[in-house]
């Protein structure tokens, strides 16, 4: 596979991991081949170590001395909590932008938000709802915060939204749920804004992934699966 350049190695093997597993190739348990992964990819054991490293930390993978890596848990209820964890951080940071109520920063996030309403093609909605994203969890956010927030958007990948069709209709409400909240100084409904929003993205990838063949309908029978 071609390296991308500008994107770092171990940032590759990350996203190249949880494909695999949002894509049914790797499932709970199942241990994580490092020499596949170095062959497919064109890169060396270090960067596999330190994404190893990375989505151990981020609740993803866990290791067993002498043995490898493997997939940890991954069911409806990992998705959901995902998301719950994702929309609760965000919320923390969005919850402090309300209270700063800064000028220039509502000015930039009005544009933003003008972007999104504006575009009704996926791709253009969603660079721009992902730098209204990076301008409050950057400005808001300390550097242990802005950290877990990265950890928590695992099973959130960027590529998925950006070819998602319906972002205009299923997720601006919240976005502009959440500046009305900022603007009015409203801490507690800037969190939930957050926390509805994420919610919905979670239910989204859920079906996605139930479409995938990569966890089975509710109520389907297992041997029917």
């Amino acid at each position: 596979m071609p390296k991308k350049y500008g994107v770092k190695e171990k940032d590759l093997v990350v996203a190249h991991v949880v494909n695999l597993i949002l894509t049914g190739k790797l499932r709970s348990g199942d241990r994580v081949d490092r020499n596949e992964i170095a062959q497919e990819l064109g890169v060396s054991r270090v960067p596999i170590q330190e994404a190893v490293v990375q989505l151990e930390h981020d609740g993803i993978l866990s290791t067993q001395y002498h043995r490898g890596a493997y997939v940890e848990l991954f069911d409806e209820s990992v998705v959901r909590e995902h998301h719950e964890i994702y929309g609760m951080l965000s919320g923390i940071a969005s919850a402090r932008a309300a209270e700063a109520h800064d000028p220039e920063h509502l000015r930039q996030l009005e544009a933003l938000l003008a972007t999104m309403r504006a575009n009704v093609d996926s791709r253009a909605f969603q660079e721009a709802a992902w730098e209204f994203r990076v301008l409050i969890n950057d400005e808001y956010s300390g550097p242990r915060l802005l950290a877990v927030i990265r950890g928590s958007q695992s099973f959130m990948p960027r590529a998925f939204w950006l070819a998602y069709l319906d972002n205009h209709r299923d997720l601006l409400p919240f976005y502009e749920a959440e500046l009305n909240a900022i603007h009015r100084g409203d801490a507690a409904a800037a969190r939930a804004a957050n926390t509805e929003r994420a919610e919905a993205m979670g239910r989204i990838m859920l079906a996605e992934l139930v479409r995938r063949g990569v966890f089975k309908p509710a109520g389907a029978p297992t041997d029917a699966f």
